[in-house]
């Protein structure tokens, strides 16, 4: 018997810029069955991005740029930017910049392999923007496609000197006790030595926040200490400002995605120390980190690292990532590191000359720098 005859019918191929938070609203479900196909972190995923979009301040000076590359009623791909105008310059940067610490475009697996290049030349014809400034791009991320001139046809974005470091422990221990035998006896003896330190003041405590306690006391903790902080370094974030609703905002995605991860370091019941971090394709993500000056004596922002690489690893995980950041706290614990990369493009007379600037900028500081006379070494 003759298998019935079934007419594939193509679907059809559109393109759309989201500009309005109504509309990132509507496409939200078919986003978020997108970032499940294709793999992409937290950071790629729509209720991250609205919950920035709902708390961001200066909205008025941003605008929402999000290229979906639609094939029929399915979402295929999308690459989540927004403007944001400085000095009378609209730079075209990844949505909720500030806040992710990864960003990439996500791109259906099997799909077209031109999809990203099409969606791109979508978002560039449509304008709005004019300098594009990328950043934070791991070595894999599928943006880096956008660098072929030949494909785009002077839309192509170009590699940028800007430059991030992040951190990260992995290796072939199967328990976090044998990560930490590999450690320098010096680094061994300071843990030792900082846990000692506060437990002479009252009971210590390390601990995961379980699920059902309430998160505000936590994250009010952590925008006091994070205040401290920012003030001794001479730094500014809007995510620990005094009322600021971006910080449980952004947690809360977090927590409804199954993903959140608190960490604690309690004395007496008092917190000194806090790890806000989410698991995710196996890696433990430290997010936010901070502790009570007070104790900086014994360290205890360096011995709830160490703790929480520990419970990490006795749990199967694979990997610890400190996101982005090259502090040396996260050096001296890393066993990898990876560069990322930043690009940048133009559209437009004013962002040919914004970008113009920009390397000449860079061109002039590294002459500076190169010729600085190097420092006498004293003679032995």
């Amino acid at each position: 018997m003759n298998a019935p005859f079934v007419l594939a019918i193509p679907r059809t191929r559109t393109f759309e810029v989201v500009t309005s938070a109504t509309r990132l609203a509507e496409i939200a479900p078919a986003w978020s069955a997108l970032r499940q196909r294709a793999g992409g972190l937290v950071f790629q995923h729509p209720d991250w991005i609205a919950a920035w979009w709902r708390t961001t301040p200066h909205q008025e000076r941003r605008t929402l740029r999000i290229g979906l590359a639609w094939n029929g009623d399915r979402l295929d791909g999308v690459i989540a930017l927004a403007t944001f105008k400085r000095s009378g310059i609209r730079m075209l940067e990844w949505a909720a910049k500030d806040h992710s610490d990864y960003g990439d475009a996500l791109v259906a697996p099997h799909s077209d392999p031109q999809a990203i290049s099409r969606l791109w030349q979508h978002v560039f014809d449509q304008g709005g923007f004019d300098l594009i400034y990328l950043n934070r791009l791991l070595p894999d991320a599928g943006v880096h496609a956008l660098l072929d001139p030949a494909a785009h046809h002077g839309k192509a974005l170009r590699p940028n000197h800007r430059s991030e470091i992040s951190y990260r422990v992995a290796g072939p221990w199967q328990r976090g006790a044998e990560w930490f035998e590999t450690l320098s006896k010096k680094a061994r003896q300071n843990y030792r030595r900082g846990r000692k330190f506060m437990e002479e003041g009252g009971t210590l405590r390390f601990r995961l926040l379980d699920a059902d306690n309430p998160r505000e006391p936590v994250l009010a903790r952590v925008a006091v200490l994070k205040r401290l902080w920012l003030v001794r370094h001479g730094r500014v974030s809007d995510l620990f400002d005094r009322g600021s609703p971006v910080l449980a905002a952004l947690i809360s995605v977090l927590a409804e995605l199954g993903l959140l991860r608190i960490f604690l370091l309690e004395l007496d019941g008092a917190i000194i120390a806090v790890s806000i971090n989410f698991e995710q394709h196996g890696t433990m993500m430290a997010f936010v980190t901070t502790y009570d000056p007070e104790y900086e004596r014994a360290s205890p922002g360096m011995v709830l690292m160490m703790d929480y690489i520990q419970w990490s690893l006795d749990r199967g995980l694979a990997k610890v990532d400190f996101l982005c950041g090259g502090e040396d706290f996260k050096r001296r614990f890393a066993t990898q590191s990876v560069t990322l990369s930043s690009v940048m493009g133009a559209r437009g007379l004013r962002g040919h000359l914004a970008a113009m600037a920009d390397r000449a900028n860079h061109v002039s500081k590294s002459w500076r720098a190169r010729r600085q006379p190097k420092a006498e070494t004293p003679d032995e």
